[in-house]
């Protein structure tokens, strides 16, 4: 029988909640016995090779890219768990939503203590994805069916959220596994 396949990505955020991932330390061996990776950067595999059981993202949206981006994985995944802070709420990256985005450019490309910058020049790539206007968590822009919160959520949470999920028994996470007082 073929083993249920696990997607990740993350979108405007650190990379802190994949990093959490990693440190279910020896579990992982038990999850790779449970799971097949897909389009994960834990295996460099860049596009779905088919549909997928569960679907990890970290980090929201503050680009467009990003909302592509998320849109695939709603797409491509049975069931899709916003993983940590910025997943969830826009955690650190929608610092900026107060901030007008000319203030942000002009800030980043023109006024800041270390730019050098004589013709005052913002980036207009076409290979550079547009900004938004905010940032925005992911369950502004598709359905979500379950938030792992936490910056990052601990290891215990994410291996308890997915052991559950690949078990078919109900995301009943512990008290002390989402407890943040």
């Amino acid at each position: 029988m073929e083993k249920p396949k696990i997607a990740t990505a993350s979108l405007a955020g650190c990379f802190g909640c994949h990093m959490s991932l990693l440190d279910i330390d020896d579990r992982i061996l038990k999850l790779f016995e449970l799971v097949q990776f897909d389009k994960s950067p834990i295996d460099d595999i860049k596009k779905f090779t088919g549909q997928c059981a569960i679907g990890l993202i970290e980090g929201g949206c503050c680009n467009e890219e990003n909302v592509h981006n998320l849109q695939n994985f709603r797409k491509h995944c049975g069931i899709l768990i916003s993983v940590g802070d910025c997943a969830i709420n826009g955690g650190i990256p929608a610092m900026r939503n107060n901030i007008p985005l000319k203030e942000c450019f002009d800030e980043a490309y023109r006024d800041g203590p270390s730019v050098y910058n004589p013709e005052g020049i913002i980036p207009n790539d076409k290979e550079i994805p547009l900004l938004l206007d905010k940032v925005y968590p992911c369950h502004h822009v598709v359905k979500v069916d379950y938030y792992l919160p936490g910056c990052p959520p601990p290891a215990d949470t994410l291996w308890e959220a997915l052991v559950a999920l690949l078990s078919n028994k109900p995301l009943d996470l512990p008290y002390e596994l989402i407890k943040y007082d």
